[in-house]
């Protein structure tokens, strides 16, 4: 499915992510007090790696952009989604860019360092994400910077999480994938 660009099966694999990630979002998230933001701890993230991993980058990225875009334009953070769209064409471009360097190759050891990857650099996205969302309302450069990073034990839960997940859900989810492909 990772060559497959344009075809109604890459569309619909595309569009079957974006809603589980959108529902991964929505349904299992706990909100956590910050300084800046109202962040939560979620599953989107490891979700949308996932969608990377199986679909491609391209396809990866758009299902994410869907799923958690979609979620934060029809739950009060329309203002910042640009900034969510942004964030996972970073992690897009890292994770795909990491799989293309293991050639394709899904041992577990490569999805274990791809999903550790990935959720170190959510902690750097969104710690960038935060600094602009918190100049955004006027906050002094400086302040943006502590405030920020007071911020992070959410995204920290979340990269976690990210790098438990993904090898597991990785694995479980990968020979149902490749039976549908056959099948098609």
């Amino acid at each position: 499915m990772r060559q497959e660009k344009n075809t109604l099966r890459a569309i619909i694999f595309t569009g079957l992510f974006a809603a589980i990630i959108f529902i991964g979002i929505s349904l299992l998230r706990i909100p956590i007090p910050a300084l800046v933001g109202r962040p939560f701890i979620h599953f989107g993230n490891s979700l949308t790696v996932l969608a990377i991993l199986f679909l491609g980058g391209r396809n990866g990225a758009l299902a994410g952009i869907i799923g958690l875009g979609g979620f934060d334009l029809l739950n009060g953070y329309a203002a910042t989604s640009w900034l969510t769209a942004l964030e996972v064409i970073v992690i897009a471009l890292v994770v795909n860019t990491g799989f293309n360097l293991f050639q394709r190759d899904d041992r577990a050891s490569h999805i274990v360092i791809l999903g550790i990857v990935a959720g170190l650099m959510k902690i750097v996205t969104t710690y960038a994400v935060s600094i602009v969302e918190a100049l955004m309302v006027g906050t002094s450069f400086k302040v943006a910077l502590i405030n920020s990073f007071l911020s992070l034990p959410a995204t920290v839960i979340n990269s976690i999480s990210t790098a438990i997940l993904v090898p597991i859900l990785y694995f479980a989810l990968r020979g149902s994938l490749q039976t549908v492909r056959r099948r098609a």
